[in-house]
């Protein structure tokens, strides 16, 4: 699976634990009808792929789904959920019209002296 926006937020690598567990966030912002704001964790030595990406910039991380199952004191069973990322890379920012090819000026066509109103053709329009 992939998120595809323009990065909202980058935070800083968080360490946890005596282990030194790693966990970096960021925020991409999806541009749809209903914008988005999407949350990804990129873990352990994962985190460094984000030192090369900056706010404002479009990009498409892979995504895994990730949940959890936990039973508070209580015997209560809570789930949760995240988005870990294990990919990013930056997306070229195109305009309509860069794939189109240049249209030559109008002076680069001779005008057809042959032309006659009483042929006909076959075109419907």
């Amino acid at each position: 699976m992939e998120v595809q926006g323009r990065i909202k937020m980058i935070g800083e690598t968080q360490t946890f634990g005596a282990n030194g567990f790693r966990k970096r966030e960021i925020v991409v912002t999806t541009e749809e009808q209903y914008p988005q704001h999407i949350l990804v964790e990129f873990v352990q030595d994962k985190t460094d792929l984000l030192s090369n990406y900056q706010v404002g910039q479009q990009v498409r991380i892979n995504i895994n789904l990730r949940g959890r199952e936990w039973v508070n004191p209580q015997g209560e069973t809570k789930y949760f959920n995240s988005i870990q990322g294990w990919r990013i890379e930056a997306l070229q920012q195109e305009s309509m019209g860069d794939n189109l090819p240049p249209v030559p000026p109008a002076d680069a066509f001779e005008p057809a002296e042959d032309l006659n109103d009483d042929d006909h053709d076959d075109l419907p329009f």
